[in-house]
Protein backbone atom coordinates (compact mmCIF):
# COMPACT_ATOMS: atom_id res chain seq x y z
CA UNK A 1 0.00 0.00 0.00
CA UNK A 2 0.98 3.47 -0.16
CA UNK A 3 2.47 5.77 1.69
CA UNK A 4 0.30 8.70 0.78
CA UNK A 5 -2.58 9.45 2.93
CA UNK A 6 -5.24 12.41 1.49
CA UNK A 7 -7.03 14.39 3.98
CA UNK A 8 -10.12 16.26 3.29
CA UNK A 9 -11.20 19.24 5.85
CA UNK A 10 -11.24 23.04 5.91
CA UNK A 11 -8.43 24.73 7.00
CA UNK A 12 -8.85 27.41 9.80
CA UNK A 13 -6.88 29.97 11.03
CA UNK A 14 -6.86 30.21 15.52
CA UNK A 15 -6.83 33.75 17.18
CA UNK A 16 -6.27 32.83 20.93
CA UNK A 17 -5.76 34.79 23.36
CA UNK A 18 -2.47 35.12 25.33
CA UNK A 19 -1.58 33.13 27.79
CA UNK A 20 -4.39 32.89 29.99
CA UNK A 21 -6.38 36.24 29.45
CA UNK A 22 -9.73 36.08 28.55
CA UNK A 23 -10.37 36.86 24.95
CA UNK A 24 -9.67 40.38 24.33
CA UNK A 25 -8.58 41.25 27.94
CA UNK A 26 -5.56 43.10 25.99
CA UNK A 27 -5.69 44.04 22.46
CA UNK A 28 -3.60 40.79 21.30
CA UNK A 29 -4.62 37.71 19.60
CA UNK A 30 -1.87 35.03 18.73
CA UNK A 31 -2.64 33.23 15.52
CA UNK A 32 -1.88 29.83 14.44
CA UNK A 33 -3.26 27.60 11.37
CA UNK A 34 -5.37 24.97 12.41
CA UNK A 35 -7.95 22.10 11.57
CA UNK A 36 -8.60 19.02 12.69
CA UNK A 37 -7.82 17.22 9.05
CA UNK A 38 -4.57 19.66 8.78
CA UNK A 39 -3.38 18.72 12.05
CA UNK A 40 -3.36 15.03 11.27
CA UNK A 41 -1.57 15.71 8.34
CA UNK A 42 0.93 18.01 10.38
CA UNK A 43 1.94 15.14 12.39
CA UNK A 44 1.91 12.36 9.94
CA UNK A 45 4.53 14.93 8.32
CA UNK A 46 6.54 14.74 11.41
CA UNK A 47 6.45 11.17 11.56
CA UNK A 48 7.78 10.71 8.19
CA UNK A 49 4.60 10.04 6.20
CA UNK A 50 3.63 11.58 2.71
CA UNK A 51 0.37 13.70 3.46
CA UNK A 52 -1.56 15.69 1.23
CA UNK A 53 -4.22 17.99 2.24
CA UNK A 54 -7.04 18.27 -0.30
CA UNK A 55 -10.25 21.56 0.35
CA UNK A 56 -10.28 25.28 -0.93
CA UNK A 57 -8.92 27.98 0.55
CA UNK A 58 -9.55 31.74 0.21
CA UNK A 59 -8.03 33.41 -2.61
CA UNK A 60 -6.54 35.73 -0.31
CA UNK A 61 -2.99 36.49 1.45
CA UNK A 62 -4.86 34.56 4.57
CA UNK A 63 -5.53 31.59 2.28
CA UNK A 64 -2.10 31.61 0.92
CA UNK A 65 -0.08 31.86 4.23
CA UNK A 66 -2.67 29.11 5.52
CA UNK A 67 -1.12 26.89 2.68
CA UNK A 68 2.71 27.66 3.06
CA UNK A 69 2.86 27.03 7.07
CA UNK A 70 1.29 23.28 5.86
CA UNK A 71 3.66 23.55 3.26
CA UNK A 72 6.22 24.40 5.66
CA UNK A 73 5.71 21.87 7.41
CA UNK A 74 6.03 18.72 4.53
CA UNK A 75 2.65 18.18 3.64
CA UNK A 76 1.84 18.07 0.26
CA UNK A 77 -0.60 21.17 -0.78
CA UNK A 78 -1.22 20.51 -4.66
CA UNK A 79 -4.55 19.16 -3.93
CA UNK A 80 -5.72 22.84 -2.43
CA UNK A 81 -7.89 24.76 -4.51
CA UNK A 82 -8.20 28.66 -3.85
CA UNK A 83 -11.41 30.26 -4.43
CA UNK A 84 -13.61 33.50 -3.85
CA UNK A 85 -14.76 34.05 -0.38
CA UNK A 86 -13.62 34.19 3.26
CA UNK A 87 -10.93 32.35 5.81
CA UNK A 88 -12.67 30.43 8.36
CA UNK A 89 -11.54 31.18 11.69
CA UNK A 90 -12.03 29.97 15.67
CA UNK A 91 -11.33 32.09 18.48
CA UNK A 92 -10.05 30.55 21.19
CA UNK A 93 -9.69 31.45 25.01
CA UNK A 94 -7.31 29.31 27.09
CA UNK A 95 -9.00 27.80 30.59
CA UNK A 96 -7.20 27.58 33.38
CA UNK A 97 -7.67 26.19 37.23
CA UNK A 98 -11.60 25.18 37.15
CA UNK A 99 -12.14 28.00 34.02
CA UNK A 100 -13.07 26.14 31.00
CA UNK A 101 -11.47 27.07 28.15
CA UNK A 102 -13.82 28.28 25.39
CA UNK A 103 -14.17 27.92 21.72
CA UNK A 104 -15.61 30.99 19.08
CA UNK A 105 -16.10 29.56 15.81
CA UNK A 106 -16.64 32.35 13.06
CA UNK A 107 -16.82 29.97 10.17
CA UNK A 108 -19.92 30.40 8.18
CA UNK A 109 -19.70 31.50 4.86
CA UNK A 110 -16.04 30.39 4.41
CA UNK A 111 -14.40 29.32 0.71
CA UNK A 112 -14.48 25.81 1.88
CA UNK A 113 -18.23 26.03 2.87
CA UNK A 114 -19.71 27.54 0.02
CA UNK A 115 -17.19 25.03 -2.15
CA UNK A 116 -19.71 22.90 -4.37
CA UNK A 117 -19.07 18.80 -4.21
CA UNK A 118 -18.46 19.03 -7.64
CA UNK A 119 -15.33 21.18 -7.12
CA UNK A 120 -13.53 18.13 -6.47
CA UNK A 121 -12.33 15.37 -8.77
CA UNK A 122 -11.93 12.32 -6.54
CA UNK A 123 -10.68 10.32 -8.39
CA UNK A 124 -8.12 12.31 -9.74
CA UNK A 125 -7.04 13.34 -6.28
CA UNK A 126 -7.43 9.59 -4.85
CA UNK A 127 -5.02 8.98 -7.21
CA UNK A 128 -1.70 6.93 -5.85
CA UNK A 129 -3.37 7.38 -2.15
CA UNK A 130 -3.75 4.57 0.12
CA UNK A 131 -5.51 5.96 2.98
CA UNK A 132 -8.31 8.99 2.94
CA UNK A 133 -8.95 10.96 6.13
CA UNK A 134 -12.14 12.60 6.65
CA UNK A 135 -13.77 13.88 10.41
CA UNK A 136 -17.21 14.73 11.04
CA UNK A 137 -16.42 18.51 11.25
CA UNK A 138 -16.55 18.35 7.36
CA UNK A 139 -20.01 17.15 6.89
CA UNK A 140 -21.49 19.43 9.86
CA UNK A 141 -20.73 22.54 8.22
CA UNK A 142 -23.23 22.63 5.17
CA UNK A 143 -25.21 20.48 2.54
CA UNK A 144 -22.41 20.78 0.01
CA UNK A 145 -19.55 19.80 2.67
CA UNK A 146 -21.42 16.99 3.65
CA UNK A 147 -21.88 16.00 -0.17
CA UNK A 148 -17.99 16.45 -0.63
CA UNK A 149 -17.20 14.28 1.83
CA UNK A 150 -19.60 11.20 1.47
CA UNK A 151 -18.77 11.64 -2.46
CA UNK A 152 -14.89 11.50 -1.04
CA UNK A 153 -15.40 8.70 0.84
CA UNK A 154 -17.53 6.57 -1.73
CA UNK A 155 -14.62 6.95 -4.49
CA UNK A 156 -12.27 6.41 -1.80
CA UNK A 157 -14.42 2.60 -1.47
CA UNK A 158 -14.55 2.43 -4.91
CA UNK A 159 -10.99 2.94 -5.50
CA UNK A 160 -9.73 0.09 -3.23
CA UNK A 161 -8.30 3.20 -1.31
CA UNK A 162 -8.79 2.87 2.92
CA UNK A 163 -10.91 5.12 4.93
CA UNK A 164 -9.96 6.47 8.44
CA UNK A 165 -12.89 8.79 10.01
CA UNK A 166 -12.66 10.51 13.20
CA UNK A 167 -16.39 11.47 14.66
CA UNK A 168 -15.74 15.02 15.94
CA UNK A 169 -19.41 15.31 16.31
CA UNK A 170 -19.64 19.25 17.15
CA UNK A 171 -23.29 20.15 17.61
CA UNK A 172 -22.78 23.86 17.50
CA UNK A 173 -22.19 23.70 13.65
CA UNK A 174 -25.17 20.78 13.20
CA UNK A 175 -27.41 22.98 14.77
CA UNK A 176 -26.77 26.04 12.50
CA UNK A 177 -28.35 24.10 9.30
CA UNK A 178 -31.02 21.61 8.53
CA UNK A 179 -28.60 18.84 8.16
CA UNK A 180 -29.36 15.23 9.11
CA UNK A 181 -25.95 14.02 11.53
CA UNK A 182 -27.28 11.02 11.96
CA UNK A 183 -28.20 9.89 8.63
CA UNK A 184 -24.67 11.51 7.53
CA UNK A 185 -22.85 10.56 10.13
CA UNK A 186 -24.05 6.77 8.99
CA UNK A 187 -23.69 6.75 5.80
CA UNK A 188 -19.76 8.28 6.03
CA UNK A 189 -19.57 4.94 8.67
CA UNK A 190 -20.34 2.88 6.45
CA UNK A 191 -17.23 3.59 3.95
CA UNK A 192 -14.72 3.44 7.23
CA UNK A 193 -11.97 1.34 7.57
CA UNK A 194 -11.20 2.52 11.05
CA UNK A 195 -12.86 5.01 13.04
CA UNK A 196 -12.25 7.88 15.72
CA UNK A 197 -15.17 7.38 17.99
CA UNK A 198 -16.19 6.89 21.63
CA UNK A 199 -19.45 5.41 22.81
CA UNK A 200 -21.11 8.25 22.34
CA UNK A 201 -20.82 8.93 18.88
CA UNK A 202 -21.47 5.57 18.12
CA UNK A 203 -24.71 5.55 20.00
CA UNK A 204 -25.49 8.83 18.59
CA UNK A 205 -25.05 7.11 14.72
CA UNK A 206 -27.12 4.31 15.55
CA UNK A 207 -29.65 5.44 17.73
CA UNK A 208 -29.07 3.43 20.72
CA UNK A 209 -28.33 4.23 24.42
CA UNK A 210 -25.88 2.58 26.57
CA UNK A 211 -25.47 1.59 29.97
CA UNK A 212 -25.03 4.75 31.51
CA UNK A 213 -23.68 2.42 34.97
CA UNK A 214 -21.46 0.60 33.12
CA UNK A 215 -17.26 0.95 32.68
CA UNK A 216 -15.81 2.69 30.52
CA UNK A 217 -14.56 0.06 28.79
CA UNK A 218 -17.58 -2.16 28.86
CA UNK A 219 -19.70 0.77 27.42
CA UNK A 220 -17.36 1.17 24.69
CA UNK A 221 -16.84 -2.36 23.69
CA UNK A 222 -20.52 -2.75 23.38
CA UNK A 223 -21.03 0.41 21.21
CA UNK A 224 -18.11 -1.06 18.89
CA UNK A 225 -19.55 -4.87 18.95
CA UNK A 226 -23.23 -2.91 17.89
CA UNK A 227 -21.18 -0.68 15.17
CA UNK A 228 -19.00 -3.42 14.23
CA UNK A 229 -22.39 -5.41 13.48
CA UNK A 230 -23.60 -1.99 11.31
CA UNK A 231 -20.62 -1.65 9.50
CA UNK A 232 -19.15 -4.41 7.70
CA UNK A 233 -16.22 -2.50 6.56
CA UNK A 234 -15.52 -1.20 9.97
CA UNK A 235 -12.11 -3.08 11.49
CA UNK A 236 -10.83 -1.22 13.90
CA UNK A 237 -12.17 1.97 16.57
CA UNK A 238 -10.11 3.87 18.81
CA UNK A 239 -10.74 6.22 21.00
CA UNK A 240 -9.28 8.06 24.15
CA UNK A 241 -10.73 8.53 27.62
CA UNK A 242 -9.72 11.38 29.71
CA UNK A 243 -10.68 12.75 33.45
CA UNK A 244 -9.54 15.99 34.16
CA UNK A 245 -8.89 17.55 38.05
CA UNK A 246 -8.60 20.72 36.49
CA UNK A 247 -7.93 22.70 33.38
CA UNK A 248 -4.24 22.15 33.94
CA UNK A 249 -4.04 18.73 35.70
CA UNK A 250 -6.15 15.44 33.39
CA UNK A 251 -5.02 12.22 32.85
CA UNK A 252 -5.56 10.44 29.61
CA UNK A 253 -6.28 6.64 28.89
CA UNK A 254 -6.88 4.99 25.42
CA UNK A 255 -8.70 2.23 24.06
CA UNK A 256 -9.17 0.02 20.27
CA UNK A 257 -11.38 -2.64 19.20
CA UNK A 258 -11.26 -4.96 17.15
CA UNK A 259 -13.71 -6.76 14.67
CA UNK A 260 -13.18 -9.61 16.02
CA UNK A 261 -13.90 -8.43 19.66
CA UNK A 262 -10.55 -7.98 20.53
CA UNK A 263 -10.37 -4.47 22.98
CA UNK A 264 -6.84 -3.05 23.63
CA UNK A 265 -7.12 -0.49 26.95
CA UNK A 266 -4.27 2.03 27.81
CA UNK A 267 -4.24 2.93 31.47
CA UNK A 268 -4.40 6.53 32.26
CA UNK A 269 -1.15 8.79 31.77
CA UNK A 270 -1.07 11.69 34.23
CA UNK A 271 -0.96 15.31 32.41
CA UNK A 272 -0.01 17.91 34.61
CA UNK A 273 0.95 21.83 33.70
CA UNK A 274 -0.45 21.46 30.68
CA UNK A 275 0.25 23.94 28.23
CA UNK A 276 -2.54 23.48 25.19
CA UNK A 277 -5.11 20.73 24.71
CA UNK A 278 -6.46 21.54 21.17
CA UNK A 279 -5.75 19.16 18.61
CA UNK A 280 -5.06 16.43 21.07
CA UNK A 281 -7.65 14.41 19.47
CA UNK A 282 -5.64 14.72 16.16
CA UNK A 283 -3.12 13.60 17.45
CA UNK A 284 -4.04 10.75 18.44
CA UNK A 285 -5.48 9.67 15.23
CA UNK A 286 -2.09 10.44 13.30
CA UNK A 287 -0.41 8.56 15.98
CA UNK A 288 -2.26 5.21 15.19
CA UNK A 289 -2.62 5.91 11.59
CA UNK A 290 1.70 6.23 11.93
CA UNK A 291 1.53 2.95 13.72
CA UNK A 292 -0.90 1.12 11.35
CA UNK A 293 0.54 2.71 8.17
CA UNK A 294 4.04 1.43 9.82
CA UNK A 295 3.57 -1.80 10.31
CA UNK A 296 3.18 -1.93 13.60
CA UNK A 297 0.58 -4.28 15.47
CA UNK A 298 -2.28 -2.86 17.21
CA UNK A 299 -1.67 -3.05 20.87
CA UNK A 300 1.55 -0.69 19.53
CA UNK A 301 -0.12 1.75 17.55
CA UNK A 302 -2.73 2.29 20.16
CA UNK A 303 0.69 3.21 22.78
CA UNK A 304 1.91 5.58 20.43
CA UNK A 305 -1.57 7.49 19.35
CA UNK A 306 -1.67 7.95 23.47
CA UNK A 307 2.10 8.48 23.86
CA UNK A 308 1.93 11.57 20.86
CA UNK A 309 -2.01 12.59 22.22
CA UNK A 310 -0.24 13.29 25.78
CA UNK A 311 2.59 15.02 24.14
CA UNK A 312 0.36 17.45 22.11
CA UNK A 313 -0.61 18.97 25.47
CA UNK A 314 3.08 20.43 25.64
CA UNK A 315 2.70 21.74 22.40
CA UNK A 316 1.29 25.56 21.76
CA UNK A 317 -0.86 25.65 18.84
CA UNK A 318 -3.21 23.32 17.06
CA UNK A 319 -0.79 20.37 15.56
CA UNK A 320 1.23 17.71 17.33
CA UNK A 321 4.85 18.59 15.77
CA UNK A 322 6.54 15.60 17.67
CA UNK A 323 8.72 13.00 16.28
CA UNK A 324 8.70 9.50 16.54
CA UNK A 325 11.72 9.57 18.87
CA UNK A 326 9.94 12.24 20.97
CA UNK A 327 6.64 9.39 21.23
CA UNK A 328 8.43 6.63 21.35
CA UNK A 329 10.92 7.90 24.48
CA UNK A 330 7.03 8.60 26.24
CA UNK A 331 6.00 4.64 25.16
CA UNK A 332 9.19 3.22 26.01
CA UNK A 333 9.47 5.24 29.56
CA UNK A 334 12.44 6.98 29.78
CA UNK A 335 13.63 9.78 31.88
CA UNK A 336 13.05 13.23 31.52
CA UNK A 337 16.91 14.80 31.74
CA UNK A 338 17.43 17.39 29.13
CA UNK A 339 19.14 15.79 26.05
CA UNK A 340 22.15 17.51 25.44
Amino acid sequence: MTDRVLCFGEILLRLAAPGRELLLQAPRLEVYVGGAEANVAVSLAAFGHAPAMAGVLPANPLGRAARDALRGHGVDTTALRFDEGRMGLYFYTTGAGHRPGEVLYDRAGSAFALAPAARYDWPALLAGTGLLHLSGITPALGAATAQAALEAARAARKAGVRVSFDGNYRAKLWAAWPGDPRGTLHALLAETDLAFADHRDIELVLGIDGDANAAAHERFAAAARAAFAAFPHLQRIATTTRTQASVDHHRLGAMLALRDGTLHVREGIELGGIVDRIGAGDAFAAGVLHGVLSGMDDAASLAFGQAAACLKHYLPGDANLAGVDDVMALVNGERLDVRR
